[in-house]
């Protein structure tokens, strides 16, 4: 028992002699952290935490700073920060460094709670993004003409998969194979462009503010997919590589437009036939008599 006594004097005597700055050191090290990491978790200066390490006060802000300092430290690294505090206090007045201010201010940098959590970061990034996009619907379908495009104008498909426009704005294809009625049709941004694709129950498919040059490939087995867009001119639609008639020639809102290979082969063939009524009924007397 005596022996104990003995030895446990010892260690108390061999503690006395670590300063506040050493004991802080020592737990670092035995913890394999480097005062870079300290510096980062406290959020303190790697110059201040190295300054406390040797004792150098006056390469400190202030008496204040430097407990608190040596708190944050402290807890850190797994060590009383009332220890601590209390030993740096006794250490500065040994060396001159007068309390000019009262110690009650509690400087603590690493204080959790005056450190935003990370969730809140995290919401109020997430509710920028929300509003981004409701902006940017906004500024598409309600700023547009109440009145939606029907899409249906005089354009025709020919036998290639050339694409030129017309006069009247519409593409038409030129001097190839008709495209098929089962096809992949992809959908190209031109311009920047905000669209939403959906099914004909409504659900969404796609919504997203497209860049020059992004594409969209229509689902083969979607059933009967539509589109809703303010600016209809921005895309090329193509199936199998075939580019067909726009969707529209102008920044003016469309919706429930279909955009299956049936529905834009059928469009188009429509709109073919009536353009050709229209040609015969301007020349009532081009059939000759025989």
């Amino acid at each position: 028992m005596a022996e104990d006594t003995e030895e446990n004097t010892g260690d108390g005597a061999e503690l006395s002699l670590h300063s506040a700055g050493e004991l802080l050191r020592q737990a670092r090290e035995q913890k394999n952290l480097s005062i870079e990491e300290v510096a980062k978790t406290t959020r303190i200066p790697q110059r201040h935490l190295s300054s406390i390490e040797v004792g150098d006060f006056d390469a400190l802000p202030g008496r204040t700073y430097a407990i608190g300092f040596g708190k944050s430290y402290a807890r850190a690294v797994g060590l009383s920060d009332a220890t601590i505090g209390t030993q740096l206090r006794e250490e500065m007045d040994n060396q001159g460094h007068a309390a000019y201010q009262p110690e009650t201010s509690g400087y603590s940098p690493a204080n959790p709670s005056s450190i935003p959590p990370r969730t809140l970061a995290l919401v109020a990034a997430g509710l920028g993004g929300v509003i981004l996009v409701g902006y940017v619907i906004w500024r598409t379908v309600i700023l547009q003409p109440a009145d939606f495009d029907d899409i249906s104008g005089p354009t025709e498909f020919a036998e290639d998969n050339t694409a030129e426009v017309r006069e009247d704005g519409n593409a038409q294809t030129v001097g190839g194979t008709q495209p098929s009625a089962t096809g992949t049709v992809v959908l190209t941004a031109t311009e920047t462009v905000w669209l939403k694709i959906y099914d004909e129950n409504g659900e969404r498919m796609f919504e997203k503010e497209m860049a020059a040059g992004e594409t969209y490939t229509v689902p083969a087995d979607a059933a009967g997919p539509q589109i809703l867009t303010g600016r209809p001119d921005a895309l090329t639609v193509t199936i199998d590589g075939n580019v067909v008639p726009a969707l529209g020639t102008a920044e003016r809102t469309i919706k429930d437009v279909g955009i299956s290979a049936a529905a834009l082969v059928a469009r188009a063939n429509t709109s073919s036939t009536d353009t050709g009524d229209q040609s015969d009924s301007a020349n009532p007397g081009s059939t000759s008599n025989e």
